[in-house]
């Protein structure tokens, strides 16, 4: 009993704190309106940024590798779980993003932390940005090299810390492309500068970035016209799949695959999902459509939040973050939202820092106009109820 007595004390001090998390149960397909707990939302939350995870492509793709394939694996990719879909896929994915190879992993998570605790060695040092990614954050702990950390998005900083350790053996500047949380883009140009200046290397993690940004949807280094050391990134997200990559040189990648435990130990993913995502970057290169389209709605949807009133941060990218501030004042706001129809979970410490409590916005291709304008006057009445607007 002491066993669950000290776990239900600690959990008591979470709810206190106004940091209780619980799981919502979605009852259908990835779309713009759900049913989440047996009632109809709107998701105004989700990373499926093209709306590909419900489309009829993906999933006639999937079909018919399932059909060939089975549906999973069997084992990872160095015993029994290669077949002839994940080796597509990783030419693909290294045509996409103009690099000589790239390597799978079952999740982009799995990726940074792979990367990060095989490639920097002891007497290296990796320089990570202030609000880079809980999976990156992980794998530098696993990392046999040290680590600093510098302000978000300061390049002044950035160099400053540079310049200071010289003395390493290596210098590995590691950041994401664009902020799961606030939304910036990296200034990957100035960054590529300054890692050439002081011989350093640049991994760049592309998960909310790849689809998204760029003229062809390839990412940050398409968006700044750069070449990083290491991409990585994830599927999962504007991919509408699963899984996750590395992607840079072709010494690189054999390293990966020799040294990354993540990749050597764990279950590769299903083919299917390998024939999904091929179709849905297939998608991406060849229609900036739906590109064009979620640029507009991010534009009506910051613009009308700020001449609200709101604090919103964040550069034109499909997350949409709405500071509250007080974690309890943000879960009463998402509790709010939820009353109208309308699903977006607030976000409290530690994923963000304590007094920046928020409503972490996000927005699809496939969202409609009456859709997002339900949203803004949604935000606009609740927003009068909690005394948060003039």
């Amino acid at each position: 009993m002491y066993f669950d007595e000290w776990l239900s004390e600690r959990l008591d001090r979470t709810k206190e704190a106004g940091l209780y998390r619980t799981v919502r149960t979605m009852n259908s397909a990835p779309q713009p309106e759900m049913n989440i707990d047996g009632k109809k939302q709107i998701v105004c939350s989700s990373n499926n940024y093209l709306g590909l995870a419900n489309d009829k492509r993906l999933i006639s793709a999937a079909e018919t590798a399932l059909h060939h394939f089975g549906t999973g694996s069997s084992g990872s990719r160095l015993t029994t779980g290669n077949s002839i879909w994940h080796e597509k896929l990783e030419k693909k994915i290294a045509g996409f993003k103009r690099t000589e190879a790239a390597l799978l992993f079952s999740s982009g998570y799995l990726a940074n932390v792979g990367v990060l605790s095989s490639l920097p060695e002891k007497g290296d040092i990796i320089l990570s940005d202030q609000l880079n990614h809980a999976s990156i954050i992980d794998g530098c702990r696993l990392s046999k090299a040290d680590t600093a950390i510098y302000r978000h998005i300061d390049m002044v900083d950035l160099e400053g810390k540079l310049k200071e350790t010289q003395r390493y053996q290596r210098r590995f500047i590691v950041t994401d492309g664009v902020f799961s949380m606030d939304g910036t883009i990296v200034p990957l140009d100035q960054i590529t500068l300054l890692a050439k200046r002081y011989n350093a290397f640049v991994i760049v993690d592309d998960a909310h970035a790849t689809g998204v940004l760029g003229e062809n949807g390839r990412g940050t280094s398409e968006h700044f016209g750069v070449c990083p050391d290491v991409v990585i990134g994830t599927l999962s997200k504007a991919g509408g799949t699963e899984g996750g990559f590395a992607a840079g040189s072709a010494v690189f990648i054999d390293f990966l695959l020799n040294h990354a435990r993540t990749f050597i130990f764990q279950t590769a993913i299903p083919p299917a999902s390998c024939a999904a995502a091929y179709e849905a970057l297939e998608i991406i290169e060849n229609s900036n459509e739906k590109r064009q389209l979620l640029l507009s709605y991010i534009k009506k949807i910051k613009t009308a939040l700020v001449e609200m009133g709101f604090v919103v941060k964040g550069d034109l990218t499909p997350i949409i973050p709405v500071v509250i501030g007080d974690a309890q004042k943000a879960v009463i706001f998402a509790k709010r939202l939820q009353e109208k129809g309308i699903y977006a979970p607030a976000i409290r410490p530690p994923t963000v820092a304590i007094g920046e409590s928020r409503i972490r916005l996000t927005v699809t291709a496939d969202h409609s106009v009456r859709e997002i304008d339900k949203l803004l006057e949604s935000f606009y009445v609740i927003g009068k109820e909690l005394n948060m607007l003039i």
